[in-house]
């Protein structure tokens, strides 16, 4: 090592445009299907090769009444719902639907 001070080169850092997209796209997604679905409903999204969003209900009437309104939801952008077991509360029930993004 010398006990030269080493040269520091002037880097200018790329134009930084953050892409919201996706946030901006799911935030749509979001406020329709809250929109639409019961107050107390809890939405989520999840994606592993396929976005789907899971929709917990409390009442099974409110199960019903969800799996028929999703595929009217943002011309058919909800497809495929399904009813499913809702991890770690027992006392809900889930639909889960692909979306069509």
């Amino acid at each position: 090592m010398s006990d030269e001070p080493a040269k520091t080169g002037s880097v200018e850092a790329f134009p930084s445009r953050r892409s919201m997209v996706v946030s901006d796209e799911l935030n749509r997604l979001m406020e329709m299907l809250r929109s639409a679905c019961p107050d107390e409903a809890r939405i989520s999204f999840e994606f592993d090769d396929a976005l789907r969003v899971h929709i917990d209900v409390r009442e099974l009437e409110d199960v019903m009444a969800v799996e028929a309104l999703l595929p009217t939801l943002g011309q058919g952008t909800f497809r495929d719902a399904e009813r499913g077991l809702t991890p770690h509360h027992a006392f809900l029930h889930r639909v889960t639907a692909l979306v069509d993004r």
